[in-house]
């Protein structure tokens, strides 16, 4: 969106105050974030009554996406409401939502922010219960037909209602075309490869609000790669709901029905030679000039194929990382999940990726105190973190989300159950990561320089993501770092923001690869000295 705003000539500024529009870019994956998305809305509406009564306001995202038909109800104070679809029309919709605005004041319209978040959010968890579970199997019959991509609510509002413009089934697919604005620092940057998701886990609502896999021309991801990695990129990190799925949706006439690890594989068997997959377009930016990493991120066990693990092994700028959240472990669960793999497949898989490709880290997340969760199911997926000793490890507690199949099973668990098994996990890593970085102690490692480290980042040991879960814990027993000279970097095995650093003592480069000596570690970091 900023790349668009800016190519069309609009400022964009820090001060919201400042501003004759603000945007709210909305997430709505569980109810927190749901919570927190309303909350940000609700104080713009607030600051705006205080210091600019004539600014706009646009909410866009996935609140809008998935509550398109009840937003404008619930939030009048609010001027637009773009969906998913809209990122490249932004500009056109801040201009028409600046002239609604303009309207409304000049028609007395209700402008105050006195919405209650408390009432609105229970308002959107009453709209999740009354939705038939079968509405986003059901609108999947449209696709490859003439009205798929066009089933598109957009109201032109009276002075007093909120533009409404949004796909009810998302098609956007980002392209090397659209502007970027990078919001990341230059030595790395992230590359959505697919957008959407086929598949039916029983907790996720993200097909619903982005659509089915769509991906994108190979071709056009690596020309994109090409750029950044000119402009002083070096590590490109692949995203999307899906990167083992790539490209399978580009074959003609396809199936989306090819979720479970046997028809995948069979699909993938009957390509054509040359057929785009996530192996060929590894292969082909492996092949580009430079000296960087490639990290593929967001990948489904269900979709690894022996070509996979051999693509990686012979790729050397594809990190030696796996990212692969598996979410559990015990049998029952994972088809309460619906997660389309088995236990024994899960642990074959494990065993195959570390014999292919020696020396590589892998990284997953679990889901505790999911619905039907026994104290001998979660006994078992202990077993499994003790024996696997994944070495990047993050825990969920479940969040209850209306409108999932998990939301309406039976067997809910109790928060302070969950919260108890979570830290027990959690506990379990916590000792395997620390043994972990303990056998760093004395070897050489590369790393890619990102800036220097202060005070507050050498003692800070707490890291938390919605997506990825509590990586860290509160307090670590670590030798604590002094403020002197440490710069922060991170090997091939950490992805940004979400894994762990290493402290390095001295002077280098940042934004640059070096050679570094590991001379001790926290619980979850090492620490190092310039070679």
């Amino acid at each position: 969106m900023l790349g668009s705003l800016l190519k069309s000539g609009i400022e964009i500024t820090n001060d919201p105050a400042q501003a004759d529009a603000v945007i709210v870019n909305t997430c709505s994956f569980i109810d927190s974030a749901q919570e927190e998305s309303v909350d940000a809305i609700l104080e713009s509406a607030e600051v705006r009554e205080v210091r600019n009564r004539g600014q706009s306001l646009i909410v866009s995202g996935c609140l809008p996406q998935r509550f398109r038909e009840e937003l404008p109800k619930l939030l009048p104070e609010v001027d637009a409401f773009m969906g998913i679809d809209q990122v490249a029309r932004v500009s056109d919709i801040v201009k028409q939502a600046i002239a609604h605005r303009v309207e409304k004041l000049e028609s007395g319209g209700r402008t105050g922010a006195k919405n209650n978040k408390a009432k609105i959010a229970g308002r959107l968890n009453d709209i999740n219960k009354k939705t038939p579970m079968t509405d986003h199997e059901k609108s999947e019959v449209i696709r490859g037909t003439d009205i798929f991509g066009k089933t598109k609510t957009v109201v032109t509002p009276a002075k007093s209602e909120p533009l409404l413009d949004v796909h009810s089934r998302p098609t956007f697919i980002p392209d090397f075309g659209t502007p970027r604005f990078r919001l990341t620092p230059r030595h790395f940057a992230y590359v959505k490869i697919a957008e959407g998701c086929n598949h039916p886990c029983s907790f996720c609502i993200i097909p619903r609000m982005r659509g089915s896999h769509r991906s994108r021309v190979q071709g056009d991801i690596v020309a994109e790669a090409r750029a950044l990695i000119a402009d002083g990129v070096k590590e490109i990190n692949l995203i999307s709901q899906d990167s083992t799925y790539y490209g399978l949706d580009l074959r003609p006439n396809h199936s989306r029905a090819i979720s479970s690890p046997e028809k995948f594989t069979a699909a993938a068997k009957a390509l054509d030679t040359g057929a785009t997959t996530i192996c060929s377009l590894l292969r082909e930016l492996d092949s580009l000039e430079g000296d960087f990493w490639i990290r593929l991120l967001y990948t489904h066990p269900a979709h690894w194929t022996d070509e996979l693990i051999e693509t990686i092994a012979a790729c050397k700028k594809v990190a030696r990382y796996v990212d692969m959240p598996l979410q559990h472990i015990h049998e029952n669960m994972l088809e309460r999940m619906r997660r389309e793999t088995s236990q024994q497949y899960i642990v074959d898989l494990i065993k195959k990726i570390r014999a292919g490709v020696p020396g590589i880290a892998l990284r997953t997340t679990f889901i505790v105190g999911f619905p039907g969760e026994t104290e001998k199911s979660f006994e078992t997926l202990l077993d499994f973190i003790r024996e696997t000793r994944f070495e990047r490890l993050g825990i969920f507690a479940y969040s209850q989300e209306e409108g999932t199949r998990a939301g309406a099973m039976s067997g809910q668990i109790a928060d302070r159950v969950k919260q108890s098994r979570r830290k027990r996990a959690m506990a379990e890593q916590h000792r395997i990561a620390r043994e972990i970085s303990a056998s760093f102690v004395g070897r050489d490692i590369k790393v890619l320089v990102e800036g220097n480290a202060d005070a507050k980042q050498l003692q800070s040991a707490n890291v938390s993501s919605w997506e990825h879960g509590l990586v860290r814990e509160t307090e670590t027993r670590g030798p604590k770092l002094k403020a002197q000279n440490y710069l922060i970097a991170r090997g091939e095995a950490d992805a940004p923001d979400i894994d762990g650093r290493v402290y390095v003592r001295g002077q280098l480069p940042v934004g640059q690869f070096a050679p570094v000596k590991i001379v001790g570690h926290t619980d979850y970091d090492l620490i190092a000295e310039v070679i």
